[in-house]
């Protein structure tokens, strides 16, 4: 494994984010090979269609995350935005006064089976957490599986990781655990 470079996804990078879904990501699971990431945002319709969604989300700057590249290929996911970008989110949380905060979710994590266990969702972690910090939120928070069935169950990524990057506990809930971390607020 080369230099992990993260880049945020922007419209230009479009391909590559459906390169990577396309052929790399669920290489070692073909059963969710149609997922193109799209639980958070609409519901899931079928490979063709829903690469389809997924392609126009991206290319009008309405899907968010950050890809890992190792020698310019892409090899890692993660979708990240504000709480308020995903429709799907709001069943998790259901109404309440943290719904007002500004918050960061972290839904999800690809990780390419040649890369996996080798930090490269860590690096995803940072940057979201960076890119959160820098817009002004006041918390990041993920939904990590507190007994995922298997590796392909733990796509919101393992409470281990979150823990050692900062995060602690907000909510426990009944399948999962709300984790957030509080970013320094300027002043």
């Amino acid at each position: 494994m080369g230099e992990i470079v993260v880049k945020e996804l922007t419209p230009s990078l479009r391909d590559d984010f459906l390169l990577f879904f396309d052929s790399v990501a669920f290489a070692d699971n073909p059963d969710w090979s149609d997922c193109y990431c799209s639980a958070y945002h609409f519901a899931n319709k079928g490979k063709a269609e829903s690469r389809h969604e997924a392609s126009n989300l991206v290319e009008e700057d309405r899907m968010h995350g950050f890809l890992a590249y190792d020698n310019g290929k892409p090899v890692g996911w993660c979708n990240a935005a504000p709480r308020g970008s995903y429709p799907g989110v709001q069943w998790l949380m259901g109404p309440g006064p943290d719904r007002y905060e500004k918050v960061g979710s972290i839904v999800c994590f690809v990780v390419a089976f040649s890369h996996r266990n080798r930090g490269v969702a860590s690096y995803l972690l940072s940057a979201a957490c960076k890119k959160f910090s820098e817009k002004g939120l006041e918390f990041a928070e993920a939904y990590p599986v507190k007994s995922p069935h298997s590796a392909a169950y733990n796509f919101p990524g393992p409470l281990s990781m979150y823990l050692k990057a900062g995060f602690v506990t907000h909510r426990d809930a009944d399948w999962y655990v709300v984790v957030r971390k509080r970013f320094e607020t300027p002043g």
